[in-house]
Protein backbone atom coordinates (compact mmCIF):
# COMPACT_ATOMS: atom_id res chain seq x y z
CA UNK A 1 0.00 0.00 0.00
CA UNK A 2 1.07 3.38 -0.71
CA UNK A 3 2.69 5.67 1.84
CA UNK A 4 0.08 8.42 1.14
CA UNK A 5 -3.42 6.02 1.17
CA UNK A 6 -1.87 4.74 4.20
CA UNK A 7 -1.19 8.04 5.69
CA UNK A 8 -5.31 8.79 4.33
CA UNK A 9 -6.28 5.47 5.57
CA UNK A 10 -5.64 6.98 9.29
CA UNK A 11 -6.13 10.33 8.89
CA UNK A 12 -9.57 9.69 8.30
CA UNK A 13 -10.14 6.65 10.71
CA UNK A 14 -8.90 9.49 13.51
CA UNK A 15 -11.23 12.01 12.56
CA UNK A 16 -14.43 9.99 12.06
CA UNK A 17 -13.55 8.64 15.28
CA UNK A 18 -13.29 11.95 16.82
CA UNK A 19 -16.67 13.09 15.45
CA UNK A 20 -18.74 9.84 15.77
CA UNK A 21 -16.96 8.57 18.62
CA UNK A 22 -15.02 4.81 18.79
CA UNK A 23 -18.48 2.55 17.18
CA UNK A 24 -18.50 4.44 13.87
CA UNK A 25 -17.90 2.46 10.51
CA UNK A 26 -16.54 3.49 6.87
CA UNK A 27 -16.32 1.47 3.48
CA UNK A 28 -13.36 1.77 1.79
CA UNK A 29 -15.25 4.79 -0.25
CA UNK A 30 -15.27 7.10 2.88
CA UNK A 31 -11.00 7.49 2.10
CA UNK A 32 -12.22 9.48 -1.23
CA UNK A 33 -14.19 12.06 -2.82
CA UNK A 34 -17.47 11.66 -4.46
CA UNK A 35 -15.61 11.75 -7.99
CA UNK A 36 -13.87 9.35 -9.19
CA UNK A 37 -10.19 11.86 -9.63
CA UNK A 38 -7.79 8.88 -9.05
CA UNK A 39 -9.09 5.41 -9.74
CA UNK A 40 -5.70 3.47 -9.75
CA UNK A 41 -5.72 4.81 -6.05
CA UNK A 42 -9.22 3.72 -5.57
CA UNK A 43 -8.38 0.27 -6.83
CA UNK A 44 -5.28 -0.48 -4.74
CA UNK A 45 -7.69 0.83 -1.29
CA UNK A 46 -10.58 -1.75 -2.74
CA UNK A 47 -8.17 -4.48 -3.50
CA UNK A 48 -6.85 -4.21 -0.03
CA UNK A 49 -9.88 -3.82 1.36
CA UNK A 50 -11.75 -6.92 -0.47
CA UNK A 51 -9.67 -9.25 -1.66
CA UNK A 52 -6.39 -8.95 0.89
CA UNK A 53 -8.33 -8.19 4.55
CA UNK A 54 -11.46 -10.21 3.14
CA UNK A 55 -13.69 -6.87 4.75
CA UNK A 56 -17.44 -6.56 4.98
CA UNK A 57 -18.72 -3.28 3.39
CA UNK A 58 -18.55 -1.59 7.01
CA UNK A 59 -15.76 -1.94 9.16
CA UNK A 60 -15.38 -0.56 12.23
CA UNK A 61 -12.68 3.04 11.69
CA UNK A 62 -10.57 1.36 14.66
CA UNK A 63 -10.35 -1.80 13.01
CA UNK A 64 -9.37 -0.62 9.75
CA UNK A 65 -6.89 2.13 11.91
CA UNK A 66 -5.22 -0.61 13.64
CA UNK A 67 -4.82 -2.73 10.62
CA UNK A 68 -3.30 -0.01 8.36
CA UNK A 69 -1.03 0.73 10.96
CA UNK A 70 0.91 -2.20 11.01
CA UNK A 71 1.87 -2.42 7.19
Amino acid sequence: MRKALKEKIIEVCHRKIEQKGTNVGLSFYAFFANKNDDPELLMEAATWWILTEKLDHFEKAEKIKKLVSKL
